[in-house]
């Protein structure tokens, strides 16, 4: 046989086998005409195609089965409850506010149900496996509460924490008359200024109107705003530049100085402070230390940083102020109340000091004398400077609430007790001596009262802190539980304070775990009243109140045995 016979004779058997069986033909056992093809199963003929196991068609050897849209529930409920697991194991742990034993039980209880209700759904039949997803499903609910719920107090611990910022509102002002509408109409104004407050935000505020009206402005500086407001209401000046702090300074010794005058124009400075709120003090004028303790005069307490805050003993400066804007707005501090707080003894000392009280504000006033309401307008360390002096002590930390939203924060408690030591009406509410139920609008009528008591300012101190010990009680009851929720919003809307968000989260978590009770004392400045001019109103004849020199010494013992104890 020839080469070329040899050849078409194999070329014809691999035609043969290439070939697909027909009906009632044999399928090819390999695939090819030669011995190695290994055709795909099921495919007969189909040359040199090696089988590929496992892939085949539903129902052919091999095959991997199709997932039912049982299975599929099933494990998509397992996905959720693990993400949502993680989430609320991240806040246990990340976020610290429950104590280690409480932590770890919770971790576990996670845990265990987690993998109950897997097993359950992956290796249960019928019924078991029904109640593996009811179980999944309840669990997901309770986590999806317990995150959120983690989540709005990490939150509101964060935006109240660690108060670094301040804001000083500028406005410019005009007659109500005056034609001016807006800033660029006051191009070729004559503005008058004064210096109570910042120096620095006065300007900045000057060179931005520059900017906005193309030219420099006419500028004449008066000894106190109240020399500035009346130049402007008898057409001195066109205009006038200040920290809106200082209206309701004006509206005190101005008749009717609001209706008189327009504001035409308001920028916002905001500028960083420290964590004790010295930084700020330090912008407010060019006199100013960085450091309240050492513009008091005073030497503060051996430190206490290394210790753990449930173990310290320190100084709160609570500042309550009165403005429509952001907390961190500057205002006068109509509430000046120094809260001792020994960790260690779980005893809480309130020190409240009159707002008229005359003294002087370290940094920023010299030897002359002013109201302690005042000094808020040149920040809050200003304030803690003062108090630190007057009382010979430190202040550690501050907290500015916003004492209008006194009345949400009541009501969000569900109310409080409180006691008065005398029957009064105010605000279209009568009290009783003894323990009252107060809601939000009843507890600041009775706070902001004083025309009722011969002591005035005295018993309104008093009462402050009478409705700041039942909001401490209320606050340490299981009651505030059921609505945890909307009492954190409120707290992060009104109050803004120089503490570290771990160190709030250790005193919640120490809270929790032992469930302490708090002992409130409260205890009260004095003194006499008088009529006499203030560093910031300049030579104006206004209400103060002299300190009582043979009370004060008394109220700084017993601040510092707190501490001490």
């Amino acid at each position: 046989m020839t080469e070329t016979e040899n050849k078409e004779k194999l070329n014809s058997a691999g035609a043969a086998g290439s070939g697909t069986g027909s009906a009632g033909a044999p399928a090819s056992v390999s695939g090819s005409g030669s011995a190695a093809g290994a055709g795909t199963p099921g495919t007969p003929g189909t040359p040199g195609t090696p089988g590929t196991p496992g892939a085949g068609a539903p129902g052919t050897p091999g095959a991997r089965p199709a997932l039912s849209p049982a299975r599929i529930f099933h494990l998509v409920l397992l996905v959720l409850q693990s993400l949502l697991s993680a989430g609320v194991l991240y806040y246990i742990f990340a976020g610290g506010l429950l104590p280690a034993g409480l932590s770890f039980a919770g971790a576990a209880a996670i845990l265990v149900t987690f993998v109950i209700s897997m097993f359950l759904q992956l290796h249960g039949h019928g019924a078991l496996r029904s109640a593996g997803a009811i179980l999944s499903i309840f669990l997901c609910g309770m986590l999806v509460f317990g995150f959120l719920y983690l989540q709005r107090i990490d939150r509101t611990l964060t935006a109240i924490s660690d108060a670094q910022m301040q804001t000083d509102e500028m406005v410019v002002v005009v007659r109500s008359d005056d034609p001016a509408e807006t800033i660029e109409d006051t191009a070729g104004y004559r503005f008058g200024i004064s210096s109570t407050g910042s120096t620095d935000r006065l300007t900045e505020m000057i060179a931005d109107i520059e900017s906005r009206i193309a030219t420099v402005p006419e500028v004449t500086e008066y000894p106190s705003p109240v020399e500035q407001g009346n130049a402007l209401l008898a057409g001195e000046t066109d205009a006038l530049i200040y920290n809106s702090a200082i209206t309701s300074m004006m509206d005190e010794v101005i008749e009717n100085y609001s209706d008189q005058v327009r504001i035409i124009y308001t920028k916002e400075f905001t500028y960083e402070v420290s964590q004790d709120g010295s930084a700020d003090a330090a912008s407010a004028g060019d006199q100013q230390t960085s450091d309240p303790s050492a513009a008091a005069g005073t030497d503060p307490q051996p430190s206490q940083a290394d210790l753990p805050i449930t173990e310290r003993a320190f100084n709160v400066y609570i500042s309550g102020i009165d403005v429509s804007g952001p907390i961190s707005t500057t205002s006068r501090s109509d509430v000046n109340i120094i809260m001792t707080v020994n960790a260690r003894t779980h005893k809480i000392l309130l020190t409240t000091t009159p707002r008229d009280y005359y003294v002087t504000i370290p940094g920023i006033s010299g030897d002359a004398r002013d109201k302690l309401t005042h000094a808020g307008i040149y920040g809050i360390g200003a304030s803690m400077a003062t108090l630190e002096n007057l009382y010979d002590t430190h202040m550690d930390e501050y907290i500015r609430i916003n004492f209008t939203s006194l009345i949400r924060i009541v009501d969000v408690l569900g109310g409080v007790d409180v006691q008065s030591e005398y029957s009064f009406s105010a605000g279209g509410y009568n009290f009783t001596q003894g323990l009252n139920h107060l809601d939000g609008q009843a507890a600041l009528a009775f706070s902001r009262e004083r025309y009722s008591f011969a002591s005035g300012d005295n018993q309104r101190g008093r009462n402050q802190q009478a409705v700041l010990t039942a909001i401490i009680e209320k606050m340490q009851s299981a009651s505030v539980l059921r609505n945890a929720d909307e009492v954190m919003q409120v707290i992060s809307e009104c109050m803004q304070t120089s503490m570290s968000k771990d160190d709030m989260t250790s005193l919640i978590s120490a809270q929790i775990a032992s469930n302490p009770h708090w002992t409130v004392e409260s205890q009260q400045a004095t003194g006499f009243g008088d009529t006499q001019p203030t560093y910031s109103m300049g030579s104006m004849q206004l209400y103060v109140m002299w300190p009582d020199n043979e009370v004060l010494p008394g109220l700084s013992e017993k601040i510092a045995k707190t501490l001490a104890e």
